[in-house]
């Protein structure tokens, strides 16, 4: 697990913007503040599956590259770099109050996190994928971060939802796992009614401390 961590360190100084030199923090910790260019796990909070994608296209809907929820926590494939819309102005470092849209890129695929109208493979909600590319992004990959509780800004220890902005579906998963190609990975997608099942939790991960904290 420290390797991996310390990779991620590497990744994140060679991707970090020119004006925005802070060291990224190591590993997460209970509380620390959320921000754009840190690389994430997400935990759905019932099940304890970490958020995962690989180049694997779904078999049905779109065709795209699936996501799913994976049992294993030293996974590559689940770590998710916080990025901003296209139009905002937000920098690398700055924290993500609640309310705020924003878009997860899968860090080994360079794809972003996705919804759309298609039927998701198992239980026909809808289908959430991987799609586009560094250059190709849409609305279709921006989700609006609801923070549960009294919280103003994403943290660690915050329960959190993402609520898709063109299909009004909330990131959502369940016991119902593939059999086939992902076998033993429970489903990913999109429900539009607010239910225990779409809470989220980010847990481990390299953090980029806040702009506000630089010298």
């Amino acid at each position: 697990m420290a390797v991996s961590f310390f990779a991620l360190a590497i990744f994140l100084l060679l991707t970090l913007d020119s004006d925005y030199a802070a060291a990224p923090v190591a590993a997460a910790s209970e509380g620390v503040q959320i921000t754009y260019g840190s690389v994430i796990k997400l935990m759905h909070e019932r099940t304890k599956y970490r958020l995962h994608s690989h180049d694997v296209p779904y078999g049905s809907g779109s065709g795209q590259q699936s996501v799913t929820g994976f049992p294993n926590v030293d996974d590559a494939n689940s770590y998710w770099i916080v990025r901003s819309t296209k139009d905002s102005l937000a920098k690398q470092g700055d924290t993500i109050k609640g309310g705020t849209v924003i878009r997860l890129q899968h860090m080994r695929t360079r794809k972003w996190l996705h919804s759309h109208l298609h039927a998701s493979p198992i239980s026909s909600n809808l289908e959430v994928s991987c799609f586009g590319s560094d250059g190709e992004s849409d609305t279709g990959d921006y989700w609006r971060l609801e923070i549960e509780g009294n919280g103003k800004t994403w943290r660690q220890d915050q329960r959190v939802r993402l609520h898709h902005v063109d299909t009004g579906g909330y990131l959502h998963s369940h016991d119902k796992k593939y059999t086939r190609i992902a076998g033993g990975q429970q489903e990913v997608c999109g429900v539009r009614e607010k239910r225990a099942d779409n809470v989220w939790l980010a847990a481990e991960g390299v953090y980029l401390p806040t702009a506000e904290g630089k010298k």
